[in-house]
C-alpha cells in the first residue's frame, strides 16, 4: 500500500481506516471524495482500493488527493473480495482500531467520523452505521440502510425508514442510537479485531447482502451492531448497478437464500428455505405483471445458482455453527422482527418502519 504522493512508513498506526472501494469510479471520486478528505482528522487514514480500473481514476488520484492512499488490485473482485484482499494489504502496513467500509458515491459530514465512534464505543458495538440520507433528495432515507438494518422472521430485509421502495422522510423520527440486525455497506464501520474474527466478507456473494451476511455473523459470536443519529451521511445509491437492474434483482435473491441457510442454525431450515422459495415465486410473478420479464428471469436463475451452489453453502452453514459455541436463537437476535414485513406492507397497508408492532422487534 502506497500513498498517492508520498511513501508509506513501517509501522504505522491509526485509529480509523477509511477504506473507499472504486472501480471506474472516476465520476464519484471527483464528486465525493473532497468530503471525506475535508471532514476526516489527522488521526485517521483514508485509503482508496482500487478494484482493477482502467479509467482515469488513479491519475485523477495522484493529481487531485494527494494525502489519500491507494491500494491497488490487479482486477473486478466485487465489493466482497475488492474489500477482503484491500484491507488485507492494509492492516499488513497500518495497525488501525477501525476500518470503514465506504461506497465511493457517499457524501460525509463535518464530525461523521468520531459521532460514529464515540457511538460505539460507547454502546459497546463492534459494527454501526450512521443516519444515511439519499444525496439527490436530501430530507429523505436512502435506500441502503436508511436508520439501521432489519430482519423479519422470513429473512425479508428492511430499514427504520425504509420499507421496500418506501422511503420516509427524515423529520427525526429514528434519532436514537440503538442496536440493529444489520448496517449498511455504503458506511460501515467495524472494529478490525470483529472483522478478523469473522473472517471478512464472503466472497461468494460477490456484491449485495454480503454486510448482512457479515453482521448477522457478528450477531452469532455474540457482538453487537448499532446505528446512530450522531453521525449523518448522505449516498447516491446505484454507484456501480443500476437501482432498477435485473442484476441486481439477481444477487439480491441469491444472496438472501445464502445467508438464510449460512446463518439461520436454528432446525428445520430446509423448510424454512422452501417457503421463502415460494414468496419469491410469487414476487416473480409480480414482476411479469408488470411487465418485467426480466426480473422474473432474474428470480429464476437466482434459485438456480443457489441449488447449484448449495454443497458449498452447506459447508458454509457447518463450519459457522462450529465457530459459535451458543449463538442466540434468531428471534432474540438484535433488529429481528416476529412478524411478515410483506404481510404488513402489502395487506395491511403499513408502510411506514413506525407503523409495524415494535413490541416484536427484539
Amino acid at each position: 500500500m502506497e500513498p498517492t504522493g508520498s511513501a508509506t512508513s513501517e509501522g504505522a498506526t491509526c485509529r480509523v481506516a477509511v477504506a473507499i472501494l472504486n472501480w471506474n469510479g472516476e465520476a464519484h471520486l471527483k464528486r465525493f471524495l473532497p468530503s471525506v478528505v475535508a471532514h476526516t482528522g489527522h488521526a485517521d487514514r483514508i485509503v482508496v482500493i482500487d478494484n482493477g480500473s482502467d479509467d482515469g481514476s488513479l491519475a485523477l488520484l495522484g493529481r487531485e488527493f494527494p494525502s489519500v492512499h491507494l491500494v491497488t488490485l490487479n482486477e473486478n473482485h466485487g465489493f466482497a473480495g475488492g474489500y477482503n484482499r484491500g484491507l488485507d494489504q492494509l492492516l499488513s502496513d497500518v495497525a488501525a482500531d477501525w476500518v470503514v467500509l465506504l461506497n465511493s458515491d457517499v457524501e460525509v459530514t463535518a464530525g461523521w467520523l468520531d459521532g460514529l465512534v464515540a457511538a460505539a464505543e460507547s454502546e459497546g458495538w463492534s459494527a454501526a452505521q450512521p443516519k444515511i440520507r439519499s444525496v439527490e433528495r436530501r430530507a429523505e432515507f436512502e435506500y441502503a440502510g436508511a436508520a439501521g438494518g432489519y430482519m423479519d422472521r422470513h429473512g425479508f430485509m428492511f430499514c427504520a425508514g425504509r420499507l421496500f421502495d418506501e422511503k420516509e422522510i427524515d423529520h427525526g423520527q429514528y434519532d436514537s442510537a440503538r442496536a440493529v440486525f444489520w448496517a449498511s455497506g455504503a458506511c460501515l464501520l467495524v472494529r478490525t479485531e470483529a472483522w478478523r474474527t469473522v473472517g471478512g466478507l464472503d466472497e461468494d456473494f460477490f456484491a449485495h447482502m454480503e454486510e448482512i451476511d457479515l453482521c448477522w455473523r457478528m450477531q452469532n459470536r455474540g457482538l453487537t451492531v448499532g446505528v446512530t443519529p450522531a453521525a449523518q451521511v448522505y449516498h447516491l445509491g446505484g454507484g456501480t448497478l443500476q437501482q432498477e437492474s435485473p442484476n441486481k434483482a439477481f444477487l439480491n435473491f441469491r444472496n438472501n437464500l445464502y445467508l438464510l441457510f449460512k446463518n439461520d442454525h436454528r432446525p428445520g431450515i430446509r423448510s424454512r428455505i422452501l417457503f421463502r422459495q415460494v414468496l419469491d415465486g410469487l414476487a416473480g410473478l409480480r414482476f411479469l405483471m408488470e411487465g418485467k420479464p426480466d426480473f422474473f428471469k432474474a428470480v429464476i436463475r437466482a434459485h438456480g445458482e443457489f441449488r447449484k451452489n448449495r454443497p458449498r453453502m452447506v459447508g458454509k452453514r457447518h463450519l459457522e455453527k462450529q465457530a459459535c459455541s451458543s449463538p442466540r436463537p434468531v428471534g432474540q437476535l438484535s433488529g429481528h422482527y416476529a412478524g411478515s414485513v410483506v404481510w404488513d406492507f402489502f395487506v395491511r397497508g403499513r408502510k411506514r418502519f413506525s407503523a409495524l408492532d415494535q413490541n416484536r422487534i427484539s
